[in-house]
C-alpha cells in the first residue's frame, strides 16, 4: 500500500534510446515531478536508457529474455525484479514487449504507458511512421500522444490519463514531425506523472477497459504548428 506522506517511487521501463526516460529523470531531479526514480529496467543490455540511468545515479537493470523462455516465465522473472524496488508506479517509456498478466498481475492499477498516438488510433509499434505514411497518402492530418493505464494485455487500449494532439503540416518531413511528436511526449509524460503524484487517490478511481480520458486527470493539449 502506498504511503501518501512520502514521494512516490517510480520504476521506468524502456527498450531503446530512452529520451523520455531522460526527460522523467530530469523532471524528478528538479522537482517538476515530485517523485523518486528508484530504477530503470530494460530488456536490452545495449539500451541507451540504461546509460542514462547510470548517469543520473539511478540503478540500471538489464533483464533479458533467455533463449526458449516463455513470455509468462520471463514476465514473472521481470516482475520479481521490479517488485524488489517497491514501486508505487511502473512507467513504460518505449517498452517494446507486450506484458502479460504474469507481470501486470503483480502491479494492479500501477502500470502506465506512454504511446505516440491518440486514444483508439495506431496501436502497436512504429506509430509515428505509420501516422506519417497515412498523411503522405492523404488520409491523416494529425496524430498525437497519450498516457494510459495498462490493466491487462490489450495493446494501447487502457484507461487514458492524458492526450495531446500534434498536427502534421502539409510540408512536413518525417523527421520534423517525429521531433514534434517526441517533444510532445516529453511534455505530456512530465505533466501527467506530476499530476499522478499530486492526485494519486484520483488514479484509483479509473475503471478497467474505459478507453476515454478520465475527467479528473486529463490534461489535454493541442500542438498547432504554423
Amino acid at each position: 500500500m502506498e504511503s501518501f506522506d512520502r514521494l512516490p517511487r517510480f520504476v521506468l521501463m524502456a527498450s531503446g534510446n530512452g529520451t523520455n526516460v531522460q526527460a522523467v529523470l530530469d523532471a524528478c531531479a528538479d522537482g517538476r515531478i515530485p517523485a523518486t526514480v528508484v530504477a530503470v529496467v530494460s530488456d536490452r543490455a545495449d539500451a541507451r536508457a540504461l546509460a542514462r540511468a547510470d548517469g543520473a545515479g539511478v540503478p540500471a537493470v538489464h533483464v533479458g529474455r533467455r533463449r526458449g523462455e516463455a513470455r509468462g516465465d520471463y514476465d514473472e522473472r521481470l516482475a520479481d525484479v521490479v517488485s524488489g524496488f517497491s514501486p508505487d508506479h511502473v512507467v513504460l517509456l518505449g517498452w517494446m514487449r507486450i506484458l502479460t498478466m504474469s507481470f501486470l498481475g503483480w502491479f494492479p492499477g500501477m502500470v502506465l504507458n506512454l504511446h505516440p498516438a491518440l486514444p483508439g488510433e495506431l496501436p502497436g509499434t512504429d506509430a509515428i511512421e505509420r501516422a506519417f505514411a497515412e498523411h503522405t497518402a492523404g488520409t491523416r492530418t494529425a496524430s498525437g500522444v497519450m498516457v494510459h493505464l495498462v490493466p491487462d494485455e490489450g495493446v494501447d487500449v487502457g484507461p487514458v490519463l492524458a492526450a495531446a494532439a500534434v498536427e502534421i503540416e502539409p510540408d512536413d518531413t518525417l523527421d520534423a514531425f517525429a521531433q514534434r511528436m517526441h517533444a510532445t511526449e516529453h511534455r505530456l509524460v512530465i505533466s501527467t506523472l506530476a499530476l499522478v503524484c499530486t492526485d494519486r487517490r484520483a488514479l484509483e478511481s479509473n475503471q478497467p477497459n474505459n478507453n476515454q480520458p478520465n475527467n479528473t486527470q486529463q490534461q489535454t493539449q493541442k500542438e498547432i504548428h504554423a
